[in-house]
């Protein structure tokens, strides 16, 4: 992709408050662009494995200008997918991740305290704000021992009476399982697909797993992005390419706004692309859960997902059209675009 050119005023400095993919491609982004940035790490919640999808991968190769990224960890191959009483396998190419190995790739930014910027990216959620969730749901993480071989090489989806399970391998013998809906014990309980094929170990921890969107996005001198921005069902496979989208956006807003661009428009055209893909992926959350199950908790989960769907119409209905799109890293007006 084209970099953006380096900002007309260097002294225009960046505070990174955070860690993570979206913290770190930011500070390589701008950084890229000639922006002075300084990062303060803050913690988060650990994440055993990460499965980076083959088209994730190569836009973080991308991002941080390094081909190899990723090169030599262990892959899943295919993806097994048992939802509403039919299983089908599917290819799917994707590097398995640990948190740590990600961390280590990642690292971005020299260490510095935001609060002396000029502009403030908040990799965690930002103070006096707050994240609207699209349903009420659980994730309960637990490591298991696979019991099949081939449980190494695939990650298995699979829908039930009380939830769904997402089984992604971590090493040739272990793999961590998500329960949605209920505990793990519940859910292997009516399984048919996953149960056979793993034995629990331990609990690991609990998050929220449904949709949610911090608002507000931005401020005057601030933004959110990643996860502190938004964070999508974990039934889509796509927080890591997500938060490098994010980032792209974030990092490609603030290096016009250093190079004297509108700021209020600017950060305007951020909350709307952003709100409009969270419009995106709820259509694609409704669509699973409309067919992954016909108790009461499918139900209530399909309806507060076209109920944000709708909230996520009604607010772009009061913003304006964009009046800038991405070329390559860089933002640009649309006439120019076209």
């Amino acid at each position: 992709m084209t970099r953006p050119p380096a900002p007309d005023e260097a002294r225009f400095g960046v505070g990174i408050r955070g860690d993570g993919v979206a913290a770190a491609a930011c500070a390589r982004l701008l950084e890229a662009a000639g922006v002075p940035v300084g990062v303060r790490a803050a913690p988060r919640r650990d994440v055993p494995v990460v499965m980076v999808s083959d088209a994730a991968r190569l836009l973080l190769c991308d991002v941080f200008d390094r081909p190899t990224l990723f090169d030599g960890l262990p892959r899943v191959w295919r993806r097994v997918v048992d939802w509403g009483g039919r299983e089908q396998a599917l290819p799917h190419g994707a590097t398995l991740v640990s948190g740590d190995a990600m961390r280590a790739a990642l690292r971005g930014g020299p260490p510095g305290d935001e609060r002396a910027s000029d502009f403030v990216i908040h990799a965690t959620l930002p103070p006096g704000c707050a994240p609207y969730r699209f349903g009420e749901r659980l994730a309960n993480a637990t490591r298991v021992r696979l019991r099949a071989t081939t449980c190494r090489e695939e990650c298995r989806i699979e829908a039930v009476r009380s939830g769904w399970l997402f089984l992604v391998p971590e090493t040739d013998d272990h793999g961590v399982l998500l329960a949605i809906g209920a505990d793990a014990d519940t859910l292997l309980g009516e399984s048919r697909s996953v149960a056979p094929r793993v034995q629990p170990i331990g609990a690991i921890g609990v998050f929220p797993a449904a949709p949610s969107l911090t608002l507000p996005l931005c401020g005057p001198q601030w933004l959110a992005c990643g996860s502190a921005a938004m964070s999508f069902d974990p039934i889509c496979g796509d927080g890591a390419a997500q938060s490098a989208r994010e980032a792209i956006l974030a990092a490609a807003v603030i290096a016009e706004i250093a190079s004297g661009g509108d700021a209020d428009a600017l950060l305007l055209h951020y909350q709307s692309m952003l709100i409009a893909t969270m419009r995106r992926h709820l259509a694609l959350c409704a669509q699973f859960y409309r067919s992954g199950g016909d108790s009461d908790w499918w139900r209530a989960q399909h309806a507060a997902l076209v109920e944000g769907h709708e909230w996520c119409t009604g607010m772009l209905m009061t913003l304006p059209e964009p009046r800038f799109m991405l070329r390559g890293f860089r933002l640009v007006p649309r006439l120019a675009a076209a």
